[in-house]
């Protein structure tokens, strides 16, 4: 018992559809789950995730920017699939093709690169062989996740703004550009990749200009656990969301 969460969110990439259904999952559970969505954006021409959090579940404008996301991936998917066959690569069992396409658009890629190494094609790598086959992440510019966001009574931060990795890595100056272009609320101070000093640079930065705050553990299965936050350390978000802190 002494290791129940509190409070959860489950930001599921570009799924705002599924979030009624883990609401009531939750709750059979007798846990409190937030509203909330990782939404596929792009700033600049880099990616830049943000999250969502505190929409209505049935009644939001986020669905279809969402649904639009899920569809151009897939579409993707099946064209880099359809090229990988032009040039050579053989898949044997058509159904594969289609349990790949009902997975879930942002798992996808990942998917599809398992495919090509069970299929013995892993020289070079199975993810370069995708992205030379026309692979690329799907996703909206970040105004528009931002108003559909604030649109549905949500407030929106960027997700991981440190971690780099093909993702916009912010300082200090690139968040005062992004916010003279968009009203965003915040960002994601704690995460597993930030470093002590990021963590203090955007605590610091969103004290001063009195931005909210969020917690993460970019846990995506059991073999990686959510991580225990306390709830002080994004007291701001969760207030601004009508959740008081005892």
């Amino acid at each position: 018992m002494s290791e129940r969460f509190g409070l959860v969110a489950v930001t599921d990439h570009d799924r705002v559809d599924t979030v009624a259904s883990l609401q009531q999952l939750a709750a059979e559970k007798q846990l409190p789950l937030l509203a909330a969505v990782e939404m596929s954006a792009s700033w600049q021409g880099e990616l830049t995730d943000v999250l969502c959090y505190g929409f209505d579940p049935e009644h939001n404008a986020l669905h279809d920017v969402a649904q639009e996301i899920a569809r151009r991936q897939t579409e993707n998917t099946r064209e880099v699939y359809e090229r990988l066959r032009e040039i050579g690569y053989t898949f044997p069992n058509p159904l594969e093709l289609v349990a790949l396409l009902e997975k879930p658009s942002a798992q996808q890629p990942h998917a599809l690169v398992a495919l090509l190494k069970k299929q013995g094609y892993g020289t070079p790598s199975a993810g370069k062989l995708i992205t030379d086959a026309g692979f690329f992440w799907v996703t909206t510019d970040i105004a528009v996740v931002v108003d559909a966001a604030h649109q549905s009574g949500a407030v929106c931060l960027i997700a991981h703004p440190g971690r780099g990795e093909g993702y916009t890595r912010y300082d200090a100056r690139l968040l005062d550009e992004l916010r003279r272009q968009v009203p965003i609320d915040g960002f994601e101070v704690y995460y597993p990749a930030h470093t002590p000093e990021q963590i203090v640079m955007y605590r610091e930065y969103a004290k001063t200009h009195r931005l909210l705050t969020s917690s993460g553990s970019d846990s995506h299965g059991p073999e990686k656990k959510p991580i225990k936050y306390r709830a002080e350390l994004s007291r701001g978000l969760l207030e601004r969301l009508g959740i008081h802190i005892s």
